[in-house]
């Protein structure tokens, strides 16, 4: 196993290197060679290195297609795209490669020589292995020379720098990217070939251990091939040694994933960077449940229970537990933005708690399906721990490491699941009333349209109420949540947990369809199956989860290709494969965005309804008190701040006092470390020093914490909620960031008016007529004001405007400045402007503080300032140049204060 971990990392590493893609086809490809190799060996009668050489050849054009067709014009889409369109490509090869040769075990013969070898004692070794070993610390020497001194190695690591600058040089990104992908798979392929008479030709065995491949390369960064390799090969021992001297089934296999989970979650961040939120994710649909649609749906789909034979009972049923779990991902993937490969296992487990209830203990079926709902719980707990330092691409690899340790420790322990003939769990009854789907598959149908109906209506409720908007929030901007008092951590906590319940209902549902369950079934590819299926349906929409549900294995689409084209049925992953990948490429909104804009457009040419818009009267509340009131004064008080980033020092000891109702300004050159300043005050960067508020310390609290103390800020790149409305990103703000909402939206969403201080910025910043328009459609000026409102909204004490002009012309940079001047004036905040325009800056402030390379070189009035040699020489390069200017020194300024 160790010498396949080592190529199969280096085969990772290649691809990243060459195009920033983690890879998750790579198995598929790879198999897809050595399956030709066998074929061409075994039945053609080929030479070994014939055969291989063809064997690799079509891993490495494989690899080529995956660029060409599927990543290249997907180069700008988001992390979360880009690996579903991987996972795409990893259902298509193995599907089709399973039609062509099936998924039993073949049992390959060595090219290499058996012979056993001696090392000391009882202790030996095949030869090759050793051969193995020594082939891939060869290749990783190779392979590392290669990248750092060859023409190759030094072009691949200029593209990766930036694709811009490389191509200003004469280097082609897309040449790189095919000779790196081909390169890549091809040493997948070499791999498999060589390794198969040890581990067996099979498919899924292949494609699961390269998955698991992923934790050497992780150890090696992504980069280090000898680091890599050595990883891998420690991985392939520590397995045996754990399967020979730890007794506990599933532990060896696991041990890969593990060493994922540890890694990553130590490695990751709490917060993102600053340009993480630059990410393009699919569409979100409004919650709202149309209820004469849903009454269609729903009689439809029970008219067909009620009078069609069992095969199409049994499909529209699976198509319905399929369904609820991939609702399950509309809550995590498209509301909250987490990648989890590993829903269809936490619905596995849900299941097995209630099967085994049913079978060991005689619990009665009601109560086991709530028992195994709720166990999934704590479970989704313990999926969303990871996530609190982990996102993305390295989220939805801890969350595959974990569900595969459940299949492996759990699913596949015989001891735990009830032997070979699974667990037996009878026919499934409520109060008396049978409900077995063999003898009344009509009865279990309509129970299972009904809770599907439940869960729906759930999810619905939290999209609508605090919650959703939260899960959206932290979905589109971490940063911009925490800023806003979001408990990023508890909002995750929630997507995962609901995310679990949900799922393991559809787990139980699907389960208990059958008087025998099979644990094995609920793998990790299936996960990663219905996170396409999610994707293809609309994973950000209810009825995209419908949707995808229908082509599902033995789903209600299956069933419908069956009865125009006999014998379809093996050919449903290799459509649905397909599918993922006509959508990611042309439709990544999903079906039923796709229908929704139709809807819209159909219904404004017809001119059905009415123009659907918020009025400022109709969200506000008609018993608001005083619109007038000022916020709680607090004196905000920067204390020896020093902010390091590794050996750069980009805030050096600085210490100023922000008072209430005044307006300080923060100026400095480029790179002065103005908004490294912002952030340490803001608690979104570590810091040296001390930030008082009214003279208590709130250095260590989180910038959620800090916000919900009356610390607001805004953005210089703006970071608002795209996916939202005007009126939600306001909301947002104006929420209380209670944590009963959570539970209280599951029933009863909660949407409370606007209060006089959130009415009275809407107001202030004149955005009451663009509440229904959606962020995005918003000219820059009106973005910039919503990002600047929707700070004021949360009634801050302290304000912090990060570049407020920035981009905005003369005559709105001038509203903008009476705008503050108010808010400092009127409203008694303590404001504090970072900002490169002097004419904004002596307009506004009573105070300004000046950077330069880090430390604070003057602080006074405007008038001192514009006269100061040390701030005149920061921006025009030496103090002898500022008197060339003409200006007269002013007087030296010390202190820090306002």
């Amino acid at each position: 196993m160790g010498a396949l971990y080592a190529f199969a990392s280096q085969g990772l590493i290649v691809i990243y290197r060459g195009t920033g893609v983690l890879n998750f086809s790579l198995g598929a490809s790879a198999i897809a060679g050595v399956y030709l190799q066998w074929e061409l060996q075994q039945e053609a009668g080929w030479p070994f290195l014939l055969s291989a050489l063809m064997g690799v050849s079509l891993s490495a054009l494989l690899g080529v297609l995956t660029h060409w067709v599927i990543m290249r014009p997907l180069r700008r889409a988001s992390s979360l795209i880009r690996v579903i369109a991987t996972l795409g490509v990893l259902i298509l090869i193995q599907a089709a490669v399973v039609i062509r040769y099936g998924s039993n075990a073949r049992k390959v013969e060595s090219w290499l020589p058996t012979d056993r070898f001696t090392l000391w004692g009882e202790a030996s070794i095949t030869v090759d292995r050793l051969i193995l070993f020594g082939v891939a610390a060869l290749s990783a020497v190779v392979l590392w020379l290669m990248y750092r001194s060859s023409r190759f190695g030094l072009a691949t690591e200029a593209v990766s720098e930036s694709e811009r600058r490389a191509a200003a040089i004469g280097l082609s990104p897309n040449k790189i990217a095919i000779q790196n992908w081909a390169l890549g798979s091809a040493i997948a392929a070499v791999a498999g070939i060589l390794v198969v008479p040890i581990i067996t030709l099979q498919v899924t065995a292949m494609t699961s251990l390269v998955l698991a491949a992923f934790a050497a390369a992780l150890v090696g960064d992504f980069r280090s091939f000898p680091i890599a390799t050595a990883a891998g090969l420690a991985l392939g021992i520590g397995q045996t040694l754990v399967g020979r001297y730890v007794d506990q089934q599933g532990l060896g296999p696991s041990l890969p994933f593990l060493v994922i989970i540890v890694f990553l979650v130590f490695r990751g961040r709490s917060l993102p960077l600053r340009d993480y939120f630059l990410r393009e994710l699919p569409m979100i649909g409004n919650g709202r449940m149309s209820w004469d649609w849903t009454i269609f749906g729903v009689g439809t789909i029970a008219f067909l229970m009620l009078t069609k034979e069992p095969k199409w009972i049994d499909a529209l049923t699976v198509s319905l537990g399929v369904a609820i779990v991939l609702l399950s991902i509309v809550v995590l993937t498209g509301y909250a933005g987490q990648l989890s490969l590993a829903q269809y296992t936490i619905a596995g487990f849900g299941a097995y708690v209630a099967g085994r209830l049913v079978a060991v203990h005689d619990i009665p079926f009601l109560l086991a399906l709530l028992a195994g709902v709720a166990a999934a719980v704590p479970l989704g707990f313990v999926f969303a721990l990871p996530a609190v330092r982990t996102r993305g691409i390295n989220l939805a690899i801890v969350t595959l490491g974990l569900g595969t340790t459940i299949e492996l420790m759990l699913f596949r322990n015989r001891e735990y699941t009830g032997g070979v003939q699974g667990t037996q769990v009878g026919s499934p009854d409520l109060f008396g009333f049978d409900l077995g789907s063999i003898r009344y598959p009509e009865r279990y149908g309509l129970f299972v349209l009904g809770l599907a109906l439940f869960a729906v209506w759930a999810v619905s409720n939290v999209r609508r109420g605090r919650s959703g908007r939260r899960l959206i929030a932290v979905r589109t901007n971490e940063r911009a949540a925490a800023a806003l008092g979001i408990d990023v951590m508890a909002a995750k906590l929630f997507a995962f947990s609901f995310a679990s319940a949900i799922a393991a209902l559809g787990g139980i549902l699907l389960a208990f369809r059958l008087t025998s369950i099979s644990y094995p079934s609920f793998t990790n590819l299936t996960s990663i199956l219905f996170v396409g299926l999610a994707l293809v349906g609309g994973v950000g929409h209810l009825l995209g989860a419908f949707v995808g549900a229908t082509m599902a294995t033995a789903g209600f689409s299956q069933e419908v290709l069956e009865a125009a084209w006999g014998g379809v049925g093996r050919w449903i992953q290799l459509i649905s494969g397909i599918a993922i990948l006509l959508m990611v490429l042309g439709y990544k909104d999903g079906v039923a965005a796709e229908w929704v804009k139709m809807f819209r457009l159909a219904k404004k040419a017809r001119k059905w309804g009415r123009t659907y818009l918020i009025e400022l009267e109709d969200v506000a509340d008609p018993n608001a008190g005083d619109t007038q009131a000022t916020v709680a004064p607090v004196t905000l008080t920067v204390d020896a701040m020093t902010v390091r980033y590794d050996a750069v020092v980009a805030v050096d000891d600085v210490s100023f006092s922000l008072e209430p109702g005044t307006i300080t300004g923060l100026i400095g050159p480029n790179g002065a470390g103005k908004t490294s300043l912002i952030d340490a005050i803001s608690g979104f960067t570590g810091a040296e020093g001390r930030v008082l508020v009214n003279g208590t310390d709130m250095s260590r609290l989180s910038p959620a914490r800090r916000a919900r103390s009356g610390v607001a800020r805004s953005f210089q790149s703006l970071e608002l909620f795209e996916d939202s409305t005007v009126f939600e990103n306001l909301s947002v703000a104006a929420d209380p960031q209670d944590l009963r909402s959570y539970l209280r939206d599951l029933v009863a969403p909660s949407n409370p008016p606007f209060p006089p201080e959130v009415v009275r910025a809407i107001v202030e910043f004149q955005l009451d007529k663009d509440l229904h328009r959606d962020v995005k459609d918003l000219s820059y000026g009106k973005r910039r004001l919503l990002a600047i409102a929707r700070a004021v909204a949360m009634h801050p004490s302290v304000l912090l405007l990060d570049e407020p002009v920035a981009g905005l012309s003369t005559a709105e940079s001038e509203e903008l400045a009476e705008v503050v001047r108010r808010l400092a004036r009127d409203w008694g905040m303590a404001v504090l402007v970072v900002e490169h325009d002097m004419n904004f800056v002596n307009g506004v402030c009573d105070h300004v503080v000046v950077l330069d390379f880090g430390k604070m070189i003057a602080s006074g009035p405007p008038e001192q300032i514009r006269n100061d040699p040390l701030v005149v020489a920061a921006y025009l390069g030496t103090e002898a140049d500022a008197e060339a200017q003409g200006v007269e020194p002013a007087a030296p300024v010390t202190g820090g204060g306002a």
